[in-house]
């Protein structure tokens, strides 16, 4: 048989047994958080429009507001409360980030491999500094 006869590779798609050792490429990993920090801001959207009528409203709101992330509130403790916000900081910027990723590959045709996989680096890394930059801050460690 010659060489340039050799049968094709049949690629399939994995079974949900290898999910776990499955190696996604970068911008694979950008597209799937980017629909989780979606899904994320969504579910706390109601939490976000809490925290903005309160911080608006009156000095004595905003004492409240402040006060949620020291003493907590309805039993939840205050670093709780710190850790969905740091959720929230993570899912916004994640999200943001990755959206401009995406608005400037169909701005400029960039869709090669190459592009495409040091765009997502950039956008892990960038969220993940931006992140934990603004958790430093909320949790008071600067």
């Amino acid at each position: 048989m010659a060489e340039s006869a050799k049968a094709r590779p049949v690629y399939r798609n994995i079974h949900v047994t290898q999910i776990v050792s499955y190696r996604l490429p970068p911008a694979g990993i950008v597209s799937i958080l980017h629909r989780i920090s979606g899904f994320l801001l969504f579910l706390l959207l109601p939490f976000v429009i809490w925290m903005l009528d309160t911080s608006l409203s009156t000095e004595i709101s905003f004492e409240t507001f402040t006060n949620v992330f020291v003493a907590g509130f309805a039993g939840i403790p205050g670093w709780f409360v710190k850790l969905v916000t740091l959720g929230l900081i993570w899912g916004y910027l994640f999200h943001f980030i990755a959206g401009v990723r995406h608005l400037w590959m169909d701005a400029t045709h960039s869709v090669s491999k190459a592009q495409g996989h040091s765009s997502a680096l950039v956008t892990l890394i960038l969220s993940t500094l931006l992140t934990l930059l603004l958790g430093a801050k909320l949790f008071g460690l600067y």
